[in-house]
C-alpha cells in the first residue's frame, strides 16, 4: 500500500499567509507544508484541500483514478472546489466501515475531539491509521486493536495520542509515525527533528510517497538521556516533552515537600499542572531500586536535589566529617547510581543543574556542592545515549 502525503501542515498552511513569527518565516522549501492530505494508492484521498490536483501532479501522481474522498475534520475557510471527476467528500459515522472496489477497507475512528480518524487495511492486509488535527482516539481497549504499520497524526500538537496508540498496543517498535497538521507553533527544521526522533516520530517534506509495511528507519528512542541546563533554561519542560508521547510515565520528584515554603509549593503545582493526567508521581531519592525494576519510563527531576540529599546524609557539609570517609561515602552513592543507570532496562530521562558556568560560591560546602555536581553529571551523562543543554530554551545535543 502506498501513500502520498500531498500535504503535512496544519489546515492553514504553513507560512501562514500574513504572519510574522520566526517559524512562518523559516518555513521555506522542504519546510513550507501546505493543509494536510494523503493520497492512498491513487485511490482514496483523506481529506480534500485547496490545489491538491496540483500537489499530486507536483508529486507525479493524478486524482483521476480516486474512488473515494474522506474528511477528518471540518473545514473552514472558503469552499475547497472539487476536481474534475472526483467524488463529492464526505464523512464515515465513527465505528462504521467501508469496502472499496479496490480492495481497501476503511474504518472511522471515535476522537476525543472533533473530526474523524480512519484506519485503511489494505489489499495485503497493511495498516494504516490517519487521525485529525488536535485529536486522539477515544474509547481504546488494550490488545482489542492491534498494531498499526504506519501512524500519520498530530505528533507535536496532541503527543498523547501516541501515549493512547502505545498504552494498548496499536503501536509497536516497528511502526513509522509520521508527523502531519504541522503548523507554526512546530520548531523549524534540524529542530523538529530532533524532538520527533524522541518521540519515535518523524516529518516528511510535501510530496513524498511512503510504502505502509515497508521496513523503514523508525527512530529509536534512546534508552537514557541526561537533560542539562541552568535555572528557568526550560530544561524540565524539554525532559517532560520527551516522555509526553508515552503511557504511564513515573514522575519521580527528588526535592521532596518544604513545609510553609509557598515559593516551593508553587514550583511543585507548576511542574504538576504541566504533566499530562496519565503520569503517576513518587516522591523519593531512592534511585536506585526504581533503575532495578522492570516498568514504565522514569522521569526524574533532578539530580541535583538528589545529590543535595545524599551529601546530607553523608554528613559534606562538616569538613571534619568529610575527610573522615563522607566522601568516599558519597563517591560509593555516586557509583552506585552510575552503575544502575548502566544496568537498567527503562527508558530514564534525567535532569540536573548546570552550575559550573557561573559565579564561583562565595562559600567552601557552596564550591563543594558546585564540584561534586560536576563529577555526579560527568559520571550519569557517560552512562547515557544522548546529554542535552538547554539554553534560553534551546536544546543543544551534546551527545547522541
Amino acid at each position: 500500500m502506498e501513500l502520498t502525503l500531498l500535504g503535512t501542515g496544519a489546515p492553514a498552511g504553513l507560512p501562514r499567509p500574513d504572519c510574522p513569527c520566526a517559524a512562518c518565516a523559516s518555513a521555506l522549501g522542504n519546510d513550507a507544508r501546505a493543509a494536510t492530505a494523503l493520497l492512498v494508492d491513487g485511490a482514496l484521498l483523506l481529506d480534500l484541500t485547496p490545489g491538491a490536483a496540483f500537489a499530486a501532479a507536483r508529486a507525479g501522481r493524478s486524482l483521476g483514478n480516486v474512488r473515494q474522498v474522506l474528511l477528518s475534520h471540518p473545514h473552514n475557510g472558503p469552499a475547497v472546489e472539487v476536481p474534475a471527476g472526483v467524488p463529492q467528500p464526505g464523512r464515515v459515522p465513527d465505528g462504521r466501515e467501508l469496502a472499496l472496489l479496490t480492495g481497501h477497507r476503511v474504518r472511522a475512528v471515535a476522537m476525543d475531539a472533533p473530526g474523524t480518524g480512519y484506519a485503511v487495511t489494505g489489499p495485503d492486509g497493511q495498516r494504516l491509521l490517519y487521525l485529525p488535527p488536535g485529536g486522539a482516539p477515544a474509547g481504546l481497549e488494550n490488545g482489542a486493536v492491534g498494531m498499526y504499520d504506519m501512524v500519520v497524526a498530530d505528533v507535536v500538537g496532541r503527543p498523547d495520542a501516541l501515549a493512547k496508540l502505545r498504552a494498548v498496543g496499536a503501536i509497536g517498535p516497528t511502526t513509522d509515525v509520521i508527523a502531519v497538521h504541522l503548523d507554526h507553533d512546530a520548531p523549524p527544521g534540524a529542530e523538529l527533528r530532533r524532538r520527533l526522533a524522541a518521540l519515535g516520530a518523524r516529518a516528511v517534506p510535501d510530496g513524498v510517497t511512503l510504502e505502509v509495511g515497508a521496513y523503514e528507519d523508525v527512530p529509536d528512542v534512546p534508552r537514557r538521556t541526561l537533560v542539562l541546563g541552568g535555572a528557568r533554561s526550560g530544561k524540565s519542560v524539554e525532559a517532560e516533552r520527551r516522555l509526553e508521547a508515552f503511557p504511564d510515565v513515573l514522575y519521580v520528584a527528588t526535592g521532596g515537600t518544604r513545609g510553609g515554603d509557598s515559593e516551593w509549593a508553587a514550583r511543585v503545582a507548576l511542574h504538576r499542572e504541566r504533566r499530562p493526567g496519565s503520569w503517576r508521581t513518587a516522591e523519593t531519592c531512592d534511585l536506585v531500586p526504581l533503575l532495578a525494576e522492570e516498568g514504565a519510563p522514569l522521569l526524574i527531576d533532578c539530580l541535583s536535589l538528589w545529590l543535595t540529599d545524599a551529601m546530607d546524609s553523608v554528613g559534606a557539609w562538616d569538613d571534619a566529617v568529610w575527610a573522615d570517609g563522607g566522601e568516599r561515602a558519597l563517591r560509593e552513592r555516586v557509583r552506585e547510581l552510575t552503575q544502575a543507570v548502566r544496568a537498567t532496562l527503562r527508558t530514564v530521562v534525567a535532569v540536573s543543574n548546570e552550575v559550573g558556568s557561573g559565579i564561583v560560591p562565595a562559600t567552601a560546602s557552596g564550591r563543594r556542592y558546585r564540584d561534586e555536581l560536576g563529577r555526579l553529571n560527568a559520571a550519569f551523562a557517560s552512562e547515557c545515549e544522548q546529554v542535552v543543554l538547554v539554553v534560553a530554551g534551546q536544546a543543544v545535543v551534546l551527545r547522541g
